[in-house]
């Protein structure tokens, strides 16, 4: 009889949350901000503390549902009817690198660092900061990204070129630190590098935020403020 209970109550319980969604929309699974997050995890404690508790019964597990259904439908019509609201409970997007230039700020609003940045970046076929106009961190935690004009336009396909070898740039200098095992890997070294940055104006790699460099072209470097040498 117990394993009869569990099993009756499981099924029951899939269903309703699978109606749930179903009511709610795909937003709920596709776009899961911190409050969705809220919503799934609380749903699953509800039907999942309930099975194992021979006090609880369906009628309650289908209670519980029932009103958290209806909590978060009058979430998502206040969201709809009040704006304001939107930012509080959904989030807003937050721009991270603004006309090609990173805002630190932002990241740090955001609890991002320059790892994760390129990380979210690779996701979409970015490997190079120096590609990227505008960056757009949205509320479920992607990042959408605007590649500059002189990236955008054109291939070599299109111009019926042939292939050319392609370059992985590698990051040298993050957030005032020196990466020495990519710096070593390219088979330069630490005279080399502030050689570099002093052409740039930089007086020292702790006035630099992140220096990409791409085999064959100019070493890439953003300060923590503009040089002023």
């Amino acid at each position: 009889m117990e394993y009869m209970r569990i099993g009756v109550e499981l099924i029951f319980g899939f269903f309703a949350l699978f109606a749930l969604t179903k009511l709610l929309g795909k937003s709920q699974i596709t776009q899961i901000t911190a409050f969705d997050f809220i919503s799934a995890v609380i749903l699953g404690e509800l039907v999942g503390n309930a099975l194992y508790d021979k006090e609880v019964g369906v009628l309650q597990v289908g209670f519980a549902v029932f009103l958290w259904a209806i909590l978060l439908y009058i979430t998502e019509l206040m969201t709809e009817k009040f704006k304001g609201s939107r930012k509080f409970l959904e989030g807003r997007p937050s721009i991270i690198i603004n006309q090609g230039q990173i805002d630190r700020e932002q990241m740090k609003n955001n609890k991002l660092d320059i790892n994760q940045l390129q990380h979210l970046l690779r996701t979409k076929d970015v490997f190079s900061l120096q590609e990227v106009q505008f960056a757009v961190l949205e509320t479920d935690g992607t990042i959408s990204v605007m590649r500059k004009s002189q990236v955008e336009t054109i291939t070599r396909e299109d111009m019926n070129l042939p292939p050319q070898q392609v370059a992985l740039p590698r990051v040298l200098i993050s957030d005032g630190e020196v990466l020495w095992d990519n710096l070593t890997e390219l088979g330069l070294d630490k005279t080399w590098l502030e050689a570099e940055l002093y052409t740039q104006n930089f007086s020292g790699i702790q006035e630099v935020f992140i220096a990409e460099y791409t085999p064959g072209e100019q070493l890439f470097v953003m300060g923590y403020e503009q040089p002023t040498r």
